[in-house]
């Protein structure tokens, strides 16, 4: 369901750079990433040195049964050196969709079975670029609906209960550090 009162921007025409590639005078590839270092020149005809990421694209998943969010539990993250708090989320392969990438991910977090799941609603039919200076990843937001009666492993759910009310997201932004979870988050409840 649309929000009633649309606070939409109108759309930006984006036309192509003149920035060019001159060299590629690194790159390092891992099954996780490719870290590039290019000179570029831009517009101006400044010669820059430029490092960048490229990425698989991934999703971050809205889980939710009998109005409570479901979410893994905390995980220790290497880049901010401490556990966080995040929806299940995961890589979108080059051959899936965000859509198809949705129920190994659900299997993997929190062990629901796909045939557990009563709904997946994208939120974005093209991803959010994640950091658009720095990486070509791409977010998709998902939201999936588990039947009431779904066999979640207590193991790996938090122990905190989120529920679906204004209350419930609330703690929840209040408790999630992660960006992205925290935009699909605003994002899904703002088309409540």
């Amino acid at each position: 369901m649309m929000n009633s009162q649309s606070n939409e921007q109108p759309c930006v025409s984006v036309s192509k750079s003149n920035w060019q590639t001159l060299e590629r005078f690194v790159e390092i590839r891992s099954s996780w990433l490719t870290l590039i270092g290019e000179k570029l020149q831009d517009e101006q005809k400044q010669i820059l040195d430029y490092w960048r990421v490229e990425k698989a694209d991934s999703v971050v998943i809205i889980t939710m049964q009998n109005d409570r969010f479901l979410l893994p539990k905390p995980s220790y993250r290497p880049g901010l050196g401490r556990t966080t708090l995040d929806f299940p989320g995961g890589r979108v392969l080059p051959e899936q969709t965000a859509v198809n990438a949705v129920p190994n991910i659900l299997k993997r977090e929190l062990g629901i079975e796909e045939s557990e799941i009563t709904s997946i609603h994208p939120l974005n039919q093209t991803g959010w670029a994640i950091n658009s200076s720095f990486s070509n990843q791409t977010l998709y937001g998902v939201v999936a609906e588990t039947v009431s009666e779904a066999t979640v492993n207590p193991e790996k759910l938090t122990p905190n209960i989120y529920p679906t009310t204004a209350i419930g997201i609330d703690n929840l932004l209040r408790d999630l550090t992660c960006l992205q979870c925290r935009a699909v988050l605003l994002e899904w409840r703002q088309n409540i």
